[in-house]
Formats: C-alpha cells, structure tokens, sequence
C-alpha cells in the first residue's frame, strides 16, 4: 500500500454539517459537525451513551438525519441507500461486527467484495495484516474469540477496498492486550496510506492513532482540536485518562 498522510491540501474526503439524528421522532445527535481529508485518521471520543454509534448510524443512512447533510468524496449521501455509500468507497464497523457464525472466515471475508468479485490482492492484504485470519480461515466466524471476529470485521470491511474505514467501539469487549493489538493493525492501514475514522471509550489507544479528535458530549461535540490537544485538556485528562 501506497504511504498518504492528511493534512493541508489534501482532499476532503468526509464532510458532516449541522448533523442531527436519533430515533422515534427524538434526536439523540444534535447539530453536529465534522471533516475528514484523505489519509488522516480521526477519532470520536466520548463515554457510553454520548451519541458515537447514532452519529455514525447517521453517517451511514442507517439513522435518517432530522437535519444537516453527509458528504462523502464530493457527494452528497445524506438520503443515499446505506449500500450504495459502501460502493462509493465508506466502510463501516459496527460495535457488534454482524459476522455470519456459520460462516468460514474466508466465505466471510469474501462476503466483503460483494457485488465485486473476490480480488485475490487485497485478500492476501488482509491476511497479511492479520495473520490469525489466515491461520483460521476455515474456522467458523462464531467460535472464534472477541479480538479475532473483531479482526475478521475489519478484514471483511478492507475487502470492498474502501477509501475510508469508520470504526464504532472496535475495543468493545476486548483484553487490553488485544485492544492493543487491534489498534497495532489500525496504525498499519492509517501508514500505509487509509483514512479512518474511529468511535472510541478506549481514549489512550485513540488518541495515539489519530491526528485530530471531536469530543461527543450528550450528542453535542463539546471539543475539537489535534489529539496532542485534546490530550493536553483538563476535561478530557479528568474524564477520559483517568488524570485527576
């Protein structure tokens, strides 16, 4: 994979703008804003409840907005079918991975190209990327441990050959050591050259990976800035990293 890092010039890729979304009439988001440019890795921090996974519901067309737009790589996609938007190139793993159990690894990985054929490149890619996978491949998705369905999650986003990777929770349930692990694989895709976007309670693991980070507060971003920043903030040192 080729090496881009984000930053001045380069493209927008995701762009969120006077978001607000939730469910049954409620909004659980509020006027929520956000960008992505091509090649940075960009997190959502905030405790459980805040409004991450309804936020990226929203992204996803999952979650009809009440308001605001979604643009990804120039288009407008606030009203697109949730499919399409993975066609166009946006990825998305939800917290609870919807793995196929009775399913090989491998039938689910491939289940990731669809409607595209198989390319035997990027599959290799993924195996390299997490090697259990390749060892498993004939494994059952369901008998496997957390980390590694969690990992054969995020393979079988990679197969549709994304242009950018949103992750919710990607630690939920998770040992410290294999969180680590999990992000460990994350700074590989960020190096060689993927954009990503990662809800996260994890705020150490997140912060390390990222460049930037939004802070969700009861559905409101109530901080935004560099993640040497936002780790250098009274609050998120109190409410995030355990700093008294």
């Amino acid at each position: 994979m080729t090496g881009v890092s984000g930053g001045a010039g380069a493209p927008r890729l995701l762009q969120v703008a006077g978001l607000s979304a939730g469910y049954s009439g409620e909004d659980v988001v509020h006027d929520v804003s956000l960008h992505v440019d091509e090649g940075e890795a960009v997190t959502v921090i905030g405790s459980n409840g805040a409004g991450k996974s309804t936020l990226f519901r929203a992204i996803m067309s999952l979650v009809t907005p009440s308001s605001g737009t979604v643009t990804f790589d120039g288009n407008d996609v606030t009203t697109t079918a949730t499919h399409r938007i993975t066609r166009m190139g946006l990825a998305y793993v939800p917290a609870e991975r919807h793995l196929f159990g009775d399913m090989s690894v491998a039938e689910n990985l491939l289940l990731g190209s669809y409607p595209r054929r198989p390319d035997p490149e990027r599959l290799a890619m993924v195996y390299d990327v997490f090697p259990r996978l390749a060892e498993r491949r004939n494994q059952h998705a369901r008998t496997m441990s957390g980390g590694e369905q969690q990992m054969l999650a995020v393979g079988r986003a990679l197969m549709s050959k994304p242009k950018l990777l949103m992750l919710d929770e990607p630690t939920t349930g998770l040992s410290p050591l294999l969180a680590t692990e999990a992000y460990r694989a994350l700074a590989e895709l960020k190096a060689g050259g993927l954009t990503i976007v990662v809800a996260e309670q994890q705020v150490p693991l997140a912060l390390e990976l990222a460049q930037r980070g939004y802070v969700l507060e009861n559905g409101r971003f109530t901080l935004e800035g560099t993640t040497d920043e936002l780790a250098d903030d009274p609050e998120v040192q109190r409410a995030y990293l355990g700093v008294a």
